[in-house]
């Protein structure tokens, strides 16, 4: 009967060692199924780091372009200031200079939220997780934003030139009072096209203030986000420290079992 009842301790033993191998397996599972999760989250920080890398290099470029722009403004606005000095200068002709001091305020308003938007970008190196598709995509509005400042540029270069022409059109008028009404009638025309022009680009101007503050709202976004990120990064890292200390556990019972099976063996 002792032998009975010791075979019988000895056979719910092994039932319990058998269920305490299944836990351990299945917790082994779990924690490479963790550890296989936290390297691809390590392999998305890496990469979302090559990408801010980019989007700076791209938002220098960018403010080299807006710079280029605030010079071509500047020198415009002193073409400005010399055409003052001209008489007979027409009505329409001191409107259109006043809409080019308008059209250069607002590109330093665009300079200053463009600075503001860089300063925020670099705030998004920390990023982590999964927001490698919204930042393509902010990727691709800027590129289309860069692409709309270069056609900018280019207009407000025609619009210098065409103001170069209407220049050496006024001192024409000056030694040639005989066809002065009808270079009167030409620099109309032009001027009212200039004013279209002028129009257009504070139209563009105000969309690319619009776009700006789109960006930022994004920007705030993707913080919240990464702030959630790293809470979940953070309950994870907890969750792999406890599952390592059960681990630990269960190795020093199962240890004390086995020692514990040698003794009744030996018995």
């Amino acid at each position: 009967s002792t032998i009975q009842k010791q075979r019988r301790e000895l056979q719910l033993l092994i039932a319990e060692l058998k269920d305490r191998d299944k836990e351990l397996n299945d917790m082994v599972a779990v924690h490479q199924r963790q550890l296989l999760a936290w390297e691809d989250d390590r392999q998305k920080i890496l990469t979302l780091a090559e990408r801010c890398n980019l989007l700076k290099n791209e938002l220098n470029k960018r403010n080299e372009i807006v710079k280029s722009l605030t010079k071509r403004l500047k020198f415009l606005e002193s073409q400005q200031n010399d055409s003052k000095t001209i008489e007979n200068t027409p009505q329409k002709f001191k409107e259109l200079s006043q809409k080019v001091t308008d059209a250069t305020v607002h590109c330093q308003a665009l300079e200053e939220k463009n600075q503001s938007l860089h300063c925020l970008v670099l705030e998004l190196s920390a990023k982590t997780g999964q927001l490698q598709a919204r930042e393509q995509e902010l990727l691709t509005m800027l590129k289309l934003k860069d692409e709309a400042i270069l056609e900018t540029t280019d207009h407000i270069t025609d619009f210098t030139s065409k103001f170069k022409k209407l220049e050496s059109a006024l001192r024409v008028a000056k030694t040639e009072e005989f066809s002065l009404n009808k270079e009167k009638e030409d620099l109309k025309l032009r001027l009212k096209e200039l004013i279209l022009e002028t129009n257009k680009l504070k139209d563009d101007l105000c969309e690319k203030m619009k776009e700006n503050n789109k960006q930022q709202e994004e920007i705030i976004h993707l913080k919240q986000e990464n702030s959630c990120l790293r809470n979940e990064l953070a309950l994870i890292v907890e969750k792999a420290k406890r599952k390592d200390q059960l681990l630990q556990f269960a190795k020093s019972k199962q240890a004390r079992t086995d020692t514990e099976l040698s003794s009744l063996r030996q018995v």
